[in-house]
Order: C-alpha cells, then structure tokens, then sequence
C-alpha cells in the first residue's frame, strides 16, 4: 500500500505499448507486476504481524514498566536468576525462553562425567590389548570351548618350536 503510493513519485513512466485489437478499444501490453504486488502484500502482513506487535510490546515494558533498579535483599530472601536482568523484556527471556545457569551448569557437568566414561572406557580397551598383545592371547568375548582348545594346542606347539629352534 505504502510502496504503491510512492511509485509514481519515483518517476517511473509506464513504457506498455498499445496494440489495437478490433473495434476502437485497445490492450496495453505490459510486463507482469504480479510479483511486486505478491511481494508487496507478504512485506506489508509480515511487517503487521511481527514488527508492530513486538514494537508495541518493548515500547509498553520501557515506558510502564521501566529498567529495574537495585535495592536491599531483605533478609531470608533468595532471589531467582532472572532478577538480576535489567530490562524486563530480557528477564522475561531469561526466565521462559533459555535455561538457567544452574540447568547449564549441570548439563556441562554431564557431559563431562559422560566423556570421561568415554575416557576410561577407552583406556581400559588400550590395556587389554596391551594384555592380549604381550601374553599372545586371543580375543574372546564369549565362550567357544572348541576354538579355544585348537588354539591352545597351536599355542603349546609353538612354544615348542620356540625351545627347540632356541630363540
């Protein structure tokens, strides 16, 4: 509404050329503006929708409401996180849209005690390979009798060729 109202005080002249058709009325071929005018109404509904509201909204908790101002904690009295944000558009966000410094807090913690999980888990996976390795074991997570005495029988055969060849 706004941008048609300023477009012939841009100096935009209509360039449609005139094309006769029957009889004296006649067609003024000219480029599509379907997309301007789309263009147009979605700009202006979401400036109506989002910029007016929330415009509407600071200008109310700047003038009503106002910054908060320090004063005495009275005595046996806690206050919550959020209380000591200055504007009240940012103690609302603080206490309904993000978490509170404790919850990140504890999330970081979490994530630390989760990682070193990690951490030992994967020392423990170095160490026994390290056991596998120097003892010349196999791995075995479960139990196949008949495997393991094939391979302890290859075992002892080796270390019998081992005293014989002297090494």
């Amino acid at each position: 509404m706004i941008l048609s109202k300023l477009r012939p005080l841009l100096g935009q002249k209509s360039l449609a050329l005139w094309r006769p058709m029957s009889d004296h009325r006649v067609l003024p071929i000219q480029p599509s503006r379907w997309q301007w005018t789309k263009f147009k109404d979605l700009f202006h509904f979401y400036i109506m929708l989002g910029v007016i509201p929330l415009g509407l909204i600071t200008a109310y908790a700047n003038v009503f409401i106002g910054p908060a101002t320090l004063s005495e904690i009275p005595e046996g009295y806690t206050p919550k996180y959020w209380e000591y944000y200055k504007s009240p558009i940012t103690r609302f966000f603080a206490r309904y849209v993000m978490t509170s410094p404790q919850q990140d807090y504890e999330k970081y913690l979490a994530y630390l005690f989760m990682e070193n999980e990690k951490r030992q888990l994967r020392m423990l996976e170095t160490q026994v390979k390290q056991k596998i390795a120097e003892r010349r074991d196999y791995q075995a997570y479960y139990y196949r009798p008949v495997m393991a005495k094939y391979h302890r029988l290859q075992r002892e055969v080796s270390d019998y060729l081992e005293t014989i060849r002297g090494e």
